[in-house]
């Protein structure tokens, strides 16, 4: 069974992904970023943020560990009660399209389901999964 999803299309080099808007707070610039100690390759350090610091995390390697870093915009989620900033290289519009299930031999344990667009299949990052990858310091709000 298909069903709708609204999210917002960012752009992480020449690859596009829809993040849930419904967990979208923000669309900013990257401040200034301030190295924190984690070993998390994706954690790129702590940035301000609308007057508060929270983890500033790179989406391109958070998904993709081998992807180039990315970075220029921010964009401010809400994830299982934490608010991170990811970067991304642009975020583009908000669409709303039909979700549908990842096609066959499809190994993309971030996704929670493709959109199809004019450029092709957009895959729509599930935020709790990608969550729980994250291992930035218990001390960031």
């Amino acid at each position: 069974m298909n069903r709708s999803a609204d999210f917002l299309l960012v752009r992480l080099g020449t690859r596009r992904v829809g993040l849930p808007i419904s967990q979208v707070i923000a669309v900013e610039d990257v401040g200034a970023v301030h190295p924190v100690p984690t070993s998390d390759s994706s954690c790129r350090g702590v940035t301000q943020s609308r007057g508060r610091l929270m983890p500033l995390v790179s989406l391109g390697r958070l998904i993709d560990n081998h992807s180039p870093e990315t970075g220029g915009t921010g964009v401010v989620l809400e994830i299982d009660g934490r608010t991170i900033c990811v970067e991304v290289d642009e975020a583009e519009s908000i669409v709303h399209g039909e979700l549908l299930p990842l096609p066959p031999g499809e190994s993309l344990p971030w996704a929670s389901g493709v959109v199809r667009r004019p450029e092709g299949l957009v895959p729509l990052i599930d935020l709790t999964a990608v969550g729980e990858r994250l291992t930035i310091p218990e001390a960031i709000p």
